[in-house]
């Protein structure tokens, strides 16, 4: 039987519902359908549907526009499904006291929490004093190239255009501004094969990786102030590879390295600084994603944190799909329930009250 979703009920009760409708990376079609039904019956909004991504748009002629958006997929189920509610005598409440009631399951953080939020908002707010473009979009936990908020930016960028977005990113509940950029690069170094009996005739390329060993652990990562916000950085080796036989000197090795630059500096710009430090190496850049810069200076950001309130906004570390729409010139932010650590966990969880804040927070700053 097809799901259905009630989007009169709560934000909270719609995440264990969302939770409970498996949605790995791939097989997104049947929440999708349930997420394009619901809306489907809400005149106050123009629906779309691009292959398991899901647009629903208010039209009021409001003089500025934001996007809220959420990826419905999940990394697979590890016997995290169907949901759980209990009460964690250790989890903080919203005032900071322990003992809380908490969701338990598979998407609970990462992120059906924040798509509840989304279908919460969107059924409810009728007449917001912005119009909003609500997106629900697929496979953002695998492959870049089968994203899609991604597949949208590209061939439907005209449905993400706005003056503000917000990416409903586990975050504490808290803002967090633009992200990190993420470089992956491999570093190279050859040498010539011979038998390790007579190791002097060949040149060992695993040996030849020592110095750019020796580099990363004599580096020191910045901390970059970018709009108010400071960006940890991060250079470290994530893998190495080499070797032929038990008995053969090898002739390459490579060293697979991963950064996480300040969205200060541009892609190309972190490519130099990585053939900077590995200088004298081969270095073949295998994956590049831009950062995005806080966004906190567009009046609309500015109301939308005033709205919020609790602490001041924090930086995100982690590459998310704000860069997208940093990308198309759309300043955005993170903002939605449950502790980033916790993705992807087996036991993954949030304590409910983180999504009836950012509930809260959005209602507050789209009709006030």
């Amino acid at each position: 039987m097809p799901a259905r979703l009630d989007l009169s009920t709560s934000a909270i009760d719609l995440t264990r519902t969302l939770c409970d409708i498996e949605s790995v990376s791939g097989d997104e079609r049947p929440l999708a359908d349930a997420i394009e039904e619901a809306l489907g019956a809400l005149d106050h909004l123009e629906v779309i549907r691009d292959g398991d991504a899901v647009v629903a748009r208010t039209t009021l002629g409001r003089n500025r526009r934001v996007v809220i958006a959420g990826h419905i997929d999940t990394v697979p189920i590890n016997a995290n499904v169907p949901t759980k509610t209990f009460v964690d005598s250790e989890a903080l409440a919203a005032d900071g006291t322990a003992g809380t009631e908490v969701l338990w399951g598979r998407g609970t953080v990462d992120m059906k929490g924040g798509c509840a939020v989304q279908l919460k908002l969107a059924h409810d707010l009728v007449d917001p004093t912005v119009d909003v473009t609500w997106v629900w979009y697929d496979h953002e936990e695998v492959s870049d190239a089968l994203n899609g908020l991604g597949r949208l930016a590209r061939t439907r960028p005209e449905l993400l255009a706005a003056d503000f977005a917000i990416l409903g990113e586990p975050s504490n509940a808290q803002i967090e501004g633009g992200c990190n950029g993420n470089l992956r690069a491999e570093i190279r170094a050859f040498g010539r094969r011979s038998h390790s009996a007579r190791g002097w005739i060949g040149e060992n390329a695993i040996h030849k990786l020592a110095p750019a060993l020796q580099r990363l652990a004599e580096y020191r990562a910045e901390t970059v102030t970018v709009d108010g916000l400071e960006y940890r950085e991060g250079l470290n080796a994530v893998g190495i590879h080499g070797g032929i036989a038990g008995n053969v000197i090898p002739d390459e090795a490579m060293l697979h390295v991963n950064y996480r630059f300040a969205p200060s500096r541009s892609g190309d710009e972190a490519i130099a600084h990585i053939r900077s430090v590995f200088d004298g190496y081969d270095v073949r850049i295998v994956d590049l994603a831009e950062g995005a810069r806080p966004g906190l200076d567009a009046s609309l950001a500015q109301e939308f944190v005033a709205a919020v309130g609790g602490p001041a906004p924090k930086p995100k570390y982690g590459w998310t799909d704000v860069a997208r729409f940093s990308a198309l010139g759309v300043p955005a932010v993170n903002y939605g329930p449950g502790d980033p650590s916790l993705a992807h966990h087996d036991h993954e969880q949030v304590p409910t009250w983180q999504i009836s804040a950012v509930e809260q927070g959005l209602r507050r700053w789209l009709t006030d």
